[in-house]
């Protein structure tokens, strides 16, 4: 063989590896630019916090900045717009949320499709509700409180914010599931629910756990239970309703990412990936429980699950309550 057809047969075999090598970089160079976390709510609350301590971290680990936007509106819709609307590059990304679930059960025309519309990505952390009574009350227990509800139909109320909210939805739930006569009370704010409990306007409260956990540590307010199935990490000396008479009663409040449809798999498992490290930190962790959090992560098929599942489950509340969809 000369030495020019030895040299065009390597050139030629070396063609496929010089293109993979010339690929790689491109796919290993994500992020190039800074990444869009745009959130369907407003700056201070617990969605925001745990957002911006996912986006500093996601930042550190990318060299690249998560910029987090907040763009509140009724049902989410703004913010869902904003990202199903961008490239699906992996450069915007969207904070998904069990009140998204609510929003598909509750609007009779949301201009959007969660399901369709996005690609999911990880979940980003759990939290629960708590059944919270006055310390001064007679009920001492959950059971407590159901023996008495059952003994009294009609009497007792609990109280929630606006309806619709996955608190009011957990309380109508509960009510359900229990098979109570209870009123449930909406009210504007969870401050107002909790000036209503002291003054025994309300019988129980349904929250989540940073809007009553300071007057839980000065003992003006008692946790009965949480809507867990089992013991949350942040609080294992609460019972779950469903261990103490509320049989079937779950609500896991959640926060994920999702990205556009159409977004390249390599992308998302990247994302994925980055995420699930980011969750396992232990300041994360330490970060998130201050704020009632449970740092966790998910595969992308098991938060798609996730979210079609509630779906069905508020859709049947909603229905069920005779709440009027918007």
């Amino acid at each position: 063989m000369t030495f020019f057809k030895l040299a065009r047969r390597t050139a030629l075999v070396a063609l496929p590896v010089l293109a993979l090598a010339t690929a790689l970089p491109a796919q290993a160079a994500y992020p190039e630019k800074p990444i869009r976390l745009v959130l369907p709510f407003g700056a201070g609350g617990v969605a925001d916090v745990t957002a911006r301590i996912l986006a500093d971290k996601l930042g550190e680990k990318f060299g690249q900045r998560v910029v987090v936007e907040n763009m509140p509106g009724p049902g989410g819709i703004a913010a869902a717009r904003a990202v199903i609307s961008a490239p699906a590059d992996g450069y915007t990304m969207l904070y998904v949320t069990n009140g998204t679930a609510i929003s598909v059960a509750s609007f009779n025309n949301l201009p959007f499709d969660p399901v369709k519309d996005l690609s999911m990505v990880s979940l980003v952390g759990t939290f629960d509700l708590v059944l919270v009574v006055n310390p001064d009350s007679k009920y001492k227990t959950l059971e407590d409180f159901l023996k008495d509800a059952r003994a009294n139909p009609g009497k007792l109320n609990i109280g929630s914010i606006a309806v619709g909210s996955t608190q009011n939805l957990g309380a109508e739930l509960f009510k359900s599931v229990t098979g109570l006569n209870v009123q449930i009370v909406p009210y504007k704010n969870s401050s107002d629910i909790v000036v209503a409990l002291l003054r025994n306007d309300v019988s129980m409260m349904v929250d989540f756990p940073p809007a009553v956990q300071g007057q839980v540590n000065d003992r003006k307010l008692k946790i009965l239970a949480t809507s867990a199935t089992t013991k949350s990490p942040l609080s294992p000396e609460i019972p779950p309703a469903a261990d103490v008479g509320a049989k079937g009663y779950e609500v896991l409040s959640w926060n994920a990412v999702g990205m556009p449809k159409g977004t390249p798999k390599d992308i998302v498992d990247r994302m994925n990936k980055a995420i699930g490290e980011v969750m396992a930190m232990p300041e994360v962790k330490d970060a998130y429980a201050k704020v009632g959090v449970v740092a966790k992560s998910s595969t992308p098929d098991e938060l798609f699950k996730r979210l079609t599942a509630d779906i069905k489950k508020w859709d049947d509340v909603i229905v069920k309550a005779g709440i009027p969809k918007k």
